[in-house]
């Protein structure tokens, strides 16, 4: 007997089993399996290929490289300066032209800064007004004093420029005063501009070149049009009929942006110059075009914020006759403009192509087993579909297969189907 089980077993391992299906003669369930089949492979086909393009493999892991190069000039005649002339040396930072670069439209000038002793807040801040409004419009409160207790030597000014040397200064009959401090004097003015500078520069130039490769295709391409021209780049500007002319305008940059040139140059600003790659490579290479868009990144909508534009320092050496060094503090505002590049390339592939096959199909698949949910258990006629799709087979009794009332003409079938 345990042989037999164990053969029976064997056997049935080379048994090729199917399923029974019903046809279920309902419109509303049949009409809903067509909706959902044809939902699903509009889905297949219109997003999923279509609009995805997922019979393709993407390479996202773009290299890139950006140059940058400004052009233009500017004049100017102030008080601190007297005439001078702009050019790229002076107003672009860093000078190597990298995908960040700044440019300058505005400055507040320090001449002749030397190590020695001053006031903290200058005579132009009226340190020593006996009007408490006046005294709370100084921005560096731990500079103010009314004795030379309040000066402790040695201490660093917070927010200030300078060393405290223990004294308190105050102006003929005033009760307040700023304490004295060592640091590079006349200490910088506090005067923020009511004019950008370099206002002219809105009609500077910037070349951007940009090179990229996407390694997985080993497809290289640049945003510059391949010409043995030598003037092109020197008349052309980028446009809609001059895609591969990357030259812009710095005012139409910042207008693109929705903001205005004058305004921005005034206290500075960040721009965001975003140049985006979607290259389908299964098209000819010159169908991958570089694709720019332009935005504002700093904090353009807090009017009342202390911390608006865009500004830093710097400084330029000098010696005198005697050997003494003195300096001129710039505090430098400007526009920062960031180039940022990322982009991805699509190519056919049998693979992506089987496996979003594949995923409809199981799709599908899903959408019978709904059917089904729907057929059995939420209609009417439930419990009739569900008798006609399961059948249930009850086993015989160990007596009743052992009876000796059976004869050897018994089939399986009769058997219970055991």
């Amino acid at each position: 007997m345990g042989q037999v089980s164990w053969k029976g077993l064997f056997l049935s391992l080379f048994d090729y089993k199917t399923e029974k299906y019903v046809i279920a003669k309902n419109k509303k369930v049949g009409i809903l399996y067509r909706v959902v089949q044809l939902s699903i492979l509009a889905y297949l086909v219109g997003w999923v290929f279509v609009v995805k393009k997922g019979y393709q493999d993407t390479d996202t892991s773009l290299q890139s490289s950006v140059i940058t190069k400004l052009k233009g000039v500017a004049f100017t005649n102030t008080s601190e300066l007297g005439e001078r002339l702009w050019d790229v040396a002076d107003y672009v930072i860093p000078p190597q032209g990298e995908n960040v670069f700044f440019v300058m439209t505005n400055l507040i000038v320090t001449p002749n800064q030397r190590q020695t002793t001053c006031p903290e807040v200058g005579r132009t801040e009226s340190f020593g007004s006996q009007t408490p409004t006046k005294l709370g419009s100084v921005n560096i409160p731990d500079a103010l004093c009314h004795q030379d207790e309040d000066c402790p030597e040695g201490q660093a000014v917070v927010a200030g420029n300078g060393v405290k040397t223990g004294r308190c200064l105050k102006d003929r009959d005033s009760i307040r005063g700023s304490c004295e401090v060592l640091a590079w004097c006349p200490v910088e003015k506090r005067s923020k501009p009511k004019k950008p500078l370099l206002a002219s520069a809105e009609n500077f130039t910037v070349f951007i070149k940009n090179s990229i490769r996407f390694p997985k295709f080993k497809f290289s391409k640049m945003n510059v049009l391949a010409t043995n021209n030598e003037s092109y780049l020197k008349t052309c500007h980028y446009s809609m009929e001059h895609p591969y002319c990357p030259i812009f305008l710095l005012g139409n940059i910042v207008r693109w942006t929705g903001n205005n040139f004058q305004e921005m140059a005034l206290e500075g600003g960040v721009i965001g110059i975003q140049i985006e790659w979607n290259c389908d490579l299964d098209q000819a290479p010159s169908e991958c075009n570089p694709h720019y868009s332009f935005s504002r990144l700093d904090n353009k909508f807090a009017e009342k914020s202390v911390s608006s534009g865009y500004n830093f320092r710097f400084a330029k050496y000098y010696r005198d006759a005697k050997g003494i060094e003195y300096r001129t503090l710039f505090k430098a505002y400007g526009i920062r403009f960031d180039v940022m590049v990322n982009g991805k390339a699509g190519k056919f592939n049998i693979i992506p192509t089987i496996i979003n096959i594949g995923s409809g199909l199981a799709l599908m698949g899903a959408g019978a087993f709904f059917c089904d949910l729907v057929l059995l258990y939420l209609i009417k006629k439930s419990n009739f579909y569900r008798g006609k799709k399961y059948e249930e087979v009850k086993s015989s009794s160990r007596k009743s297969l052992t009876s000796p009332t059976l004869n050897g003409s018994q089939s399986p079938d009769q058997l219970g189907g055991l």
